[in-house]
């Protein structure tokens, strides 16, 4: 079996303080993925005994980020998708396994009045791509917070948000396109029913009125699915205001 989380932490020097050291360890996870660590260069210390970790900076101080801590040490770890477009802001970490691929992303905001959609678009396009040249050697598995809401009943309130970045046409139609090519949305798998998110605002007591966005994902090749035993949102782990995600594999 393999267990793996997903989290944005949402700045990790403010995780740290409410407790993520402990909360990674409660896990029991072979792998944990965070996203939108904040952190510069090693100047940010995380104690888990046991695990390897693995960092991608952003060249921009307390700006973006992605950090992996593995209790199985992997065959190969890359950073970025080789492309000095996209890996300036630390999004990627590539880890490989003997039976799979593992990709924690944090996916570019397309920005209130969508000011980076463009942007959003071209890597997406590249992403895909590199996810698709990663598959042509062994099954993929991605995961992060994805900063897109696929369908309606991935947010609360789909109506109101046609136009906001994150439930976007232009960006719902790309992430149709993972999905046809063969990427299956673990989550959706095993729960098909409205109201379950992984983020929420800050704003108006959205959390607590149940007013969220399910925009973080574990998407697998399908060549895995019949690996796949579990999906699950850990929506009572606070300390973000995203909460971890999660699957467990057989096998791996």
């Amino acid at each position: 079996m393999m267990k793996l989380i997903s989290w944005n932490v949402n700045g990790l020097r403010a995780a740290l303080k409410s407790g993520f050291q402990e909360k990674a360890q409660a896990f029991c996870a072979d792998v944990v993925c965070i996203q939108e660590t904040r952190a510069g260069n090693g100047d940010i210390v995380v104690d888990l005994p046991g695990y390897l970790q693995y960092w991608n900076h952003a060249e921009k101080k307390g700006y973006s980020g992605t950090a992996v801590f593995s209790l199985r040490e992997p065959l190969s770890v890359s950073y970025g998708m080789g492309m000095p477009e996209h890996d300036r802001e630390g999004r990627i970490i590539t880890l490989e396994f003997p039976g799979l691929f593992l990709v924690n992303v944090y996916t570019p905001n397309s920005q209130r009045g969508l000011t980076r959609l463009d942007y959003r678009m071209r890597w997406d396009s590249d992403f895909f791509a590199y996810l698709k040249t990663l598959e042509q050697t062994k099954p993929v598995v991605f995961c992060g917070d994805l900063n897109v809401a696929h369908k309606e009943i991935d947010l609360k309130n789909p109506k109101a948000n046609v136009r906001n970045a994150g439930f976007t046409p232009e960006e719902r139609s790309s992430f149709d396109r993972f999905v046809q090519s063969g990427f299956i949305d673990t989550f959706r798998v095993f729960n098909h029913e409205p109201g379950r998110y992984t983020w929420w605002s800050y704003r108006f007591n959205a959390r607590a009125r149940g007013i969220g966005w399910r925009i973080d994902y574990f998407c697998v090749s399908s060549s895995l699915k019949s690996l796949l035993r579990d999906a699950f949102i850990l929506d009572q782990v606070i300390g973000s205001d995203h909460c971890p995600v999660g699957i467990v594999l057989d096998g791996n």
